[in-house]
């Protein structure tokens, strides 16, 4: 497990390149027949990928000890979208099918949790946040259909896109984490530009559907002390809840957005004026 510390804005705007890649920039999501983990203690999420090929994936027991419980998810909720082939997600001996594009909530209290590709040739790739969690929830798989969707943006801002809700208290009850989709139209390159911070909660965001050649040059710091770090395909940025969290690609890309904190209202934002961006 790679865990991240916390990082102040007074230290991140003395950071080069390097520094702040090590400590925001989530390089590697998926490896073949293995889970990754990413333990933030930033809100003390944990972020990573699963990708089942020849083989079950599960997260063991060994892991509840490094969280110093019984199994990873005595204390935790976990939310994943899958970008990859489908899968059958087994929550302990309940099957459930996730396919290309749908999410699984899966509760607090969780205690057997495996991971299997349809098709070897065409393995799941689920992406997954975690959070502290206080209450036993319902565990179920959010579709396409059960997902809200809103348009926003336009093509004269070069930000016409369709935002994916997946974890939203519209759709189901979680106890703090909310999921998405962004996805980006042919001809648009910016995401949440205008931009904003929101104090009570952090966030991060994972890009993918990008080309070889693409990348996205990822915004962040506070408003008047901004930085960048360069994205490529399947890779992850933590947001600290004082940094704004935009981006801007060569091409057009997706993007999944998680978010835990004080609150689950999509639309509390701190908005900043663009011109007082520096």
């Amino acid at each position: 497990m790679d865990i991240r510390q916390s990082i102040h804005s007074d230290h991140a705007k003395q950071l080069d390149t390097t520094g702040l890649r090590k400590e925001f920039l989530i390089q590697k999501i998926f490896t073949a027949d293995e889970y990754t983990m990413v333990y933030s203690h930033i809100d003390r999420i944990v972020v990573g990928g699963i990708m089942p090929v020849t083989k079950t994936v599960s997260i063991g027991d060994e892991v509840g000890k490094q969280f110093g419980v019984n199994y990873f998810l005595e204390r935790r909720e976990l939310g994943a979208i899958n970008i990859g082939g489908d899968a059958t997600v087994t929550v302990d001996g309940v099957t459930y099918q996730v396919r290309n594009n749908e999410a699984i909530y899966i509760a607090k209290g969780s205690k057997h949790v495996e991971f299997v590709s349809v098709d070897p040739k065409h393995p799941a790739k689920l992406y997954y946040n975690s959070a502290p969690a206080h209450a036993v929830l319902k565990t179920r798989v959010i579709t396409q259909n059960d997902a809200v969707k809103q348009t926003l943006g336009s093509m004269e801002t070069c930000n016409k896109r369709t935002i994916c809700k997946y974890l939203v208290p519209d759709v189901l009850e979680t106890c703090q984490l909310s999921m998405g989709m962004t996805r980006l139209d042919e001809g648009s390159n910016w995401n949440s530009m205008p931009t904003h911070t929101h104090e009570r909660r952090m966030e991060v965001y994972f890009y993918f559907d990008m080309d070889a050649d693409t990348i996205v040059f990822h915004m962040m710091g506070k408003p008047q002390e901004t930085r960048h770090i360069v994205m490529h395909n399947e890779q992850a940025v933590i947001s600290p809840s004082w940094s704004i969290h935009s981006g801007v690609g060569t091409k057009r890309y997706t993007f999944i957005w998680g978010m835990i904190g004080e609150n689950l209202t999509f639309d509390d934002m701190d908005h900043v004026a663009m011109q007082d961006l520096r």
